[in-house]
């Protein structure tokens, strides 16, 4: 962990404002305590955040997502934060006088990272409640936005209001990948970490025509390089936002030192009768099939050492079950190592605090009450 020190960060540029209002330091600090004292939760948080980056302390504190392990709060030094959305403003040509919507929390670093953006880049950012449906009550255009999955499988039909799209904080779906295909907004799927400042790498969704042999891979953004440990999983090197190389457990195909393709994480894969099978692929192959949010698991088993299981989000029944195992058998492009040996229903997934699934301890959960 980095030790404190003081800093001052640069003034707002000229062009930056928060709902068509342009902010110095002073007056932004003004807004803050606005925010905290008399605004929503959402604002609260974007207050409390402000507050924070624009204190003389060199670094700020943030929650990681607990996604991938136990949620823990780190240190990220201004500077990185700083050089991150100079880096994203390069990659995705967003220069100043961009117009954007903030419509995530405040309270995690994606929501973070978009207030930094607009103050370093210069862009002018209108801020709305990080509702699941956050385009519903937008009703003009802007040239760039950050969701997560969720908030663009509700935002679908009011895409065209936005120009520039990232998603983060999860995969897109494939029934949600193909709805895009065709649409203007072009769409990208961003590959990140708190400990790497948010995304480091992104992949357009909706390419051209010409550019879709490309759709696979992940290109890293400026000033970041890529290898791989022994285990075949990312390595990050990116000097200008971690001061220490950043090794991953997220399995990948390197195509150079800044494209990959994921395969999915270290921690899930299936070893099943000495074949080595990634939950993440087996799930993507089964979204045809499913509607509702599910994930691959495995429990240990006598003769395969462990066995693959299909963990659904839903109320037990078995005529159900018994056509989606007929559908899963029918399904070619499942090979016979990969297909489920058993199915558990749950009502609920249990989440992180940002919304995404704790396969761990959902798994458990699904075991203890045996439904399925």
């Amino acid at each position: 962990m980095q030790t404190s020190t003081t800093f001052s960060i640069p003034e707002m540029h000229e062009s930056f404002s928060i709902n068509k209002i342009s902010y110095t330091k002073e007056s932004l600090q003004k807004l803050a305590f606005k925010y905290q004292q008399e605004g929503e939760v959402y604002q609260q948080e974007i207050g409390s955040f402000l507050l924070e980056w624009l204190d003389d302390k060199d670094h700020v504190i943030v929650q990681t997502s607990g996604s991938t392990g136990t949620p823990k709060k780190i240190k990220v030094l201004k500077t990185h934060m700083i050089n991150s959305a100079k880096a994203t403003g390069k990659f995705f040509k967003l220069e100043a006088g961009t117009t954007a919507l903030v419509c995530l929390s405040a309270a995690f670093i994606a929501g973070k990272m978009m207030l930094v953006r607009a103050m370093v880049l210069g862009w002018k950012i209108e801020c709305v409640p990080p509702k699941i449906n956050p385009l519903d009550a937008v009703y003009k255009h802007y040239d760039f936005c950050a969701m997560v999955p969720l908030q663009l499988d509700n935002s679908i039909n009011r895409l065209h209001l936005i120009k520039k799209l990232i998603v983060g904080g999860g995969s897109i779906s494939e029934n949600l990948r193909a709805l895009l295909q065709g649409i203007q907004t072009k769409v990208y799927e961003t590959y990140g970490m708190t400990e790497t400042v948010t995304h480091i790498a992104a992949r357009r969704v909706n390419p051209k025509k010409k550019e879709k042999k490309e759709a696979p891979f992940f290109k890293a953004l400026p000033n970041i390089t890529l290898q791989q440990d022994e285990r075949n999983c990312l390595v990050i090197k990116a000097p200008l936002v971690s001061t220490e190389t950043i090794v991953t457990n997220d399995i990948v195909a390197l195509k150079t030192y800044k494209k990959f393709h994921w395969k999915g994480r270290f921690d899930n894969v299936i070893n099943s009768g000495g074949i080595k099978l990634y939950p993440e692929e087996i799930e993507t192959k089964l979204q045809v099939l499913i509607a509702h949010r599910f994930f691959i698991s495995s429990v240990p088993d006598d003769a395969l050492g462990e066995k693959v299981v299909l963990i659904l989000e839903d109320h037990y029944d078995p005529a159900t079950l018994s056509a989606l195992q007929n559908n899963m058998q029918q399904l070619q492009t499942l090979s016979k190592y990969e297909r489920p040996k058993a199915m558990y229903c749950i009502p609920q997934f249990l989440e992180t605090g940002s919304g995404k699934v704790q396969r761990t301890k959902t798994l458990a959960l699904a075991l203890e009450t045996h439904t399925g």
